[in-house]
């Protein structure tokens, strides 16, 4: 009989403690998606908004994308923008074009009309999706909840949808700075309040998605995101693990670190090591593979596994990761053996590239 390790001992957890482990704990971001065979099938039958509607098909296809990986975490299956949709911003995912706000805040009026949310009556099939999950799940695998962070989830309310530039989010941030702070506010109440239920559910960790953050300057995330970013890093439970990722985020590391969290992610745009001398001792990271890696060669995907884990040599808390999603044409037998190199190499104690 197999005897699975307290949740506490899991080697994903651990390595959010910054706790010596047996391997490196690997999960790959949008893990369950389009890449799958199965997620897709599904999807010909059940629209999007649905499927995260849906507890029981979220949950189905959180565990599946653990059973057909081997990943050491599972990730709850929804969407950044589940949490605005009760607002009466008119959100729509249209086909081809992803998300679509039909009524976009740009003013300070806009703000005020925003309907306010309680996360526990307006999205309560996400945290029964988590229960769900957490039912389904293997004992020793912890599940995280997400968010989009409070920048990232003002810009798709602001712009409308997706955006290169954020020409609306910075006109409105500059040219209105109560309004942008009372956004912000207003989602940090919500965010919070959303994590915690998640949490409440059956959440071992949780992430924030800050994936648009990167078109800022650092002068700008110190004045416009920072203090909400520090308030909404009060409020999560105590004693949950929080990793706090962003993409293009390389001028802004130690505002990330200043900001909160006790994992940071990182993307493939800096190598690992020395963004982890920026970040500091005092936390874990987690990256940072470039996700169109793994429509190489498996050879080379072993090589970019490899350089990847060398880079930290097995000093504890690092988590294996791609630095964003898998992307939707990805060879899922490619993600399934980048898996196991990850875990083979570095349960051999690799030496660092130094060495």
């Amino acid at each position: 009989m197999v005897v699975c390790p307290p949740m506490n001992d899991a080697t994903f957890l651990q390595a959010c403690r910054r706790e010596p482990t047996a391997y490196t704990p690997v999960w790959l971001m949008r893990q369950a998606g389009r890449y799958m065979p199965e997620y897709r099938a599904l999807r010909e039958r059940v629209p999007f908004l649905t499927l995260c509607k849906t507890p029981e098909l979220a949950a189905q296809v959180t565990v599946q994308a653990v059973e057909r990986l081997g990943v050491d975490a599972a990730i709850i299956f929804a969407d950044i923008l589940l949490i605005v949709e009760p607002m009466g911003v008119g959100l729509e995912f249209s086909k081809g074009d992803g998300p679509v706000i039909h009524r976009p805040v740009r003013s300070g009026a806009d703000v005020d009309g925003l309907r306010d949310v309680a996360p526990a009556e307006s999205v309560g099939f996400v945290f029964e999706s988590v229960k769900l999950a957490r039912t389904g799940l293997p004992e020793h695998i912890p599940l995280i909840g997400f968010s989009g962070a409070p920048f990232t989830v003002a810009s798709y309310l602001i712009e409308g949808g997706s955006s290169r530039n954020y020409v609306e989010t910075k006109r409105f941030m500059y040219s209105d700075p109560g309004a942008w702070r009372a956004l912000m506010e207003r989602l940090v109440r919500v965010i919070t309040a959303y994590l915690n239920e998640q949490i409440a559910a059956g959440a071992q960790a949780v992430q924030l998605f800050d994936s648009w953050v990167g078109c800022l300057s650092p002068a700008d995330y110190r004045a416009f995101i920072l203090p909400h970013m520090q308030t909404l890093m009060r409020g999560i439970t105590p004693g949950t693990p929080v990793i706090h990722f962003g993409v293009e985020t390389g001028g802004l590391l130690e505002l990330l670190v200043e900001a909160g969290g006790d994992v940071i992610g990182v993307d493939w745009r800096l190598d690992l090591d020395l963004a982890w001398q920026r970040i500091g001792s005092q936390h874990a990271v987690q990256g940072n593979l470039d996700p169109v890696t793994l429509f190489a060669p498996q050879a080379e995907i072993r090589r970019q596994a490899e350089r990847v884990l060398r880079s930290v040599a097995g000093r504890p808390g690092h988590i294996f990761n791609l630095g964003h999603g898998i992307l939707p044409q990805t060879p899922v037998d490619n993600v399934i053996a980048l898996v196991d190199m990850v875990h083979e190499m570095s349960a051999k104690k690799l030496p660092s590239v130094a060495s």
